[in-house]
């Protein structure tokens, strides 16, 4: 199905791996220019370069000024911005609510909420400008599900959830759409690098890290359909988000979860 995104300018945050990686190999695929930021160009990033044209740019987001620098760097390269997803957020699993101190906190939030808050004031003028722009903010089912574990993360995606709503609801008026996705688990280095969820996970089930996520994950977490998510179909459902075809969806949240959260 063509999602009419040909030539259109999409800037990715957190792009380098993982749900990110695959939104802008989802952009790329349906024609449109994208811009990919994150700390480090991996050599997944350096291949989307390679093969679609993707502009990969190297920039710390959970700074004051790399949201904007990012912006900026879209803006001059292809003279606007239709599209903006905020990707970025970070989670370390830890015992306890008590080991997290002040600093650790603030560096959730700069990674997790801030980064979207400074990348949406750095995108919005150049949006408002566009012709049918939109916002999709990468969320988590763990804004709403307790998970103590992340809970710094938690509360961080639980303000980007209240963020879509309210850039929703100021701006969908003067045309550009607001949208979330909240994923449940996903297959990524998320969960699946050395000392991630999957890791911790294997260790509590004295099992390894692949049948964590493969079976432990599923059957523990309650998922209807026996399966985490890849990553190509929270790309697939944010590609939609951004296109016409979705021309009257706004400050809506889209769970894709695989039936986790069971409540209505």
């Amino acid at each position: 199905m063509d999602m009419q995104l040909k030539d259109t300018v999409a800037v990715v945050t957190g792009a380098s791996r993982g749900i990110g990686l695959a939104i802008a190999d989802a952009f790329a695929r349906e024609g449109a220019h994208v811009v990919a930021g994150s700390r480090s160009i991996t050599p997944e990033l350096e291949a989307l370069r390679e093969a679609h044209g993707v502009t990969a740019v190297a920039v710390d987001l959970s700074t004051a000024d790399g949201p904007d620098a990012l912006v900026r760097h879209a803006v001059e390269r292809h003279g606007r911005v239709n599209v903006l997803v905020n990707n970025l957020g970070a989670a370390t699993p830890r015992p306890s609510f008590l080991d997290i101190d002040d600093a650790e906190w603030l560096r959730i939030f700069d990674l997790t909420l801030f980064s979207a808050v400074r990348a949406s004031r750095a995108a919005l003028p150049h949006l408002l400008a566009a012709d049918g722009s939109s916002i999709v903010n990468i969320s988590s089912v763990n804004a709403r599900l307790p998970f103590p574990m992340v809970v710094d993360y938690s509360a961080a995606k639980a303000g980007l959830a209240s963020l879509t709503k309210s850039l929703s609801e100021e701006f969908a008026p003067r045309g550009v759409r607001v949208n979330a996705i909240a994923p449940g688990p996903v297959r990524t280095p998320f969960w699946t690098a050395p000392g991630g969820f999957a890791d911790a996970t294997a260790a509590q089930a004295g099992t390894s890290a692949q049948e964590a996520v493969d079976v432990v994950v599923p059957r523990t977490m309650a998922i209807s359909t026996g399966r985490v998510t890849e990553a190509r179909e929270v790309a697939d459902l944010a590609v939609f988000l951004a296109s016409p075809l979705a021309g009257n969806i706004t400050g809506a949240e889209f769970t894709i979860d695989g039936g986790q959260v069971k409540t209505l």
